[in-house]
């Protein structure tokens, strides 16, 4: 029982299976181990009068979430990796922010899309991870590292969720469980680089759905396709359909990704295409300054070139941001994870 893949309804499910018990032991388990870290569940009250059941039920729980292998700081942003069991090693990135700590998490080991920009689609592909590690990268950042004030996911980290979408539904699911991490889908985003029959299954599978970002960089179709190969498969026009039947929150919008390339995609037509490619949607267009990794040939924008980019936008009433850099010294910002994983290149599915 991989109890780090297990919904409150799902444990509730296997113990009256198992042992013809139902909610009251469930929740004692869930509590235990997903808000206080304790596999001992015998030191639930519902286990009180049956410290027999909590032994028998504890030999079939395991918990393997990996190891943290390391741990990088820089100004209060933490990235820490982990060693899985086959001894592959993802990362992972805890972001302060006013409030509360944003935890950025990966959903495969490596990346198989090969975007120009980004450092781990360099480095190749492995697998996917399970959802026992998905969720686990959670459970060690509370637990392990000792941080209570984890209340925004991001699935933003190594990997392409949505070539993950099965483990990454359940790991959704277990994340913003009440009885289990309880934290909200609105405070939990997917991002991808745009797959639509992939956004069609979250929107199926997930009620309500998570918040969506797409990793965008380029509204024009020759363009994207050169920096994100996946835009020869699926393109501007297929993003757009699949876009539009996104269900949003009255308080929420589809997140726009845009990493800004020197030379590559930061022209005032640039600027123009996007706009024109966001007016059918409520959207918050992100704009990210390249992040220097071993990628060859791209260069950073300067500050007043990312500033004159926003403002073209701006001026045409797009809500736009532009975003700071956390974590780039250790190599934790946008495109920079992954410098040390290798995979082997694999096409897409």
């Amino acid at each position: 029982m991989k109890i780090l893949e297990y919904t409150f309804e799902k444990t509730t499910e296997y113990l009256n299976k198992e042992f013809n018990k139902g909610k009251f032991h469930a929740a004692g388990i869930c509590r235990e181990i997903f808000k206080n870290g304790n596999i001992n569940i015998s030191e639930a009250k519902e286990f009180d009068n049956s410290k027999e059941l909590a032994a028998k039920v504890m030999r079939r729980i395991s918990i393997n979430p990996g190891t943290i292998h390391n741990i990088e700081c820089e100004v209060n942003t933490t990235k820490y990796i982990t060693k899985l069991n086959d001894g592959l090693k993802v990362e992972s990135v805890l972001v302060p922010m006013n409030n509360y700590t944003t935890l950025c998490v990966s959903s495969q080991a490596g990346c198989r899309f090969g975007c120009i920009f980004c450092e781990t689609g360099k480095k190749g592909f492995s697998r996917n991870l399970s959802t026992e590690e998905i969720v686990g990268q959670l459970y060690n950042a509370r637990f392990m590292l000792k941080n209570s004030s984890i209340k925004n996911i991001v699935f933003m980290g190594m990997g392409e969720p949505l070539d993950n979408t099965e483990n990454v539904i359940k790991a959704v699911k277990i994340i913003s469980d009440q009885r289990c991490f309880n934290i909200a889908r609105k405070n939990i985003t997917i991002s991808t680089i745009g797959i639509p029959d992939q956004i069609e299954k979250l929107i199926s599978d997930l009620n309500p759905v998570p918040n969506l970002a797409l990793s965008l960089n380029s509204a024009v179709n020759s363009i994207r396709s050169k920096i994100m190969p996946i835009n020869k498969k699926h393109d501007l026009n297929d993003l757009k359909t699949v876009l539009l039947s996104y269900p949003l929150r009255s308080s929420s919008a589809i997140l726009i990704e845009y990493v800004l390339m020197s030379g590559i995609n930061d022209s005032y037509d640039d600027a123009m295409e996007l706009i024109e490619f966001v007016k059918p949607f409520k959207v918050r267009v992100n704009i990210i300054p390249y992040n220097e990794n071993s990628c060859a040939n791209i260069s950073s924008p300067s500050y007043d070139k990312v500033k004159e980019f926003s403002k073209w936008l701006a001026d045409e009433s797009v809500f736009v941001r532009m975003r700071t850099r956390k974590g780039s010294g250790l190599m934790a910002a946008c495109g920079q994870l992954g410098k040390n994983f290798k995979g082997s290149r694999q096409p897409p599915a």
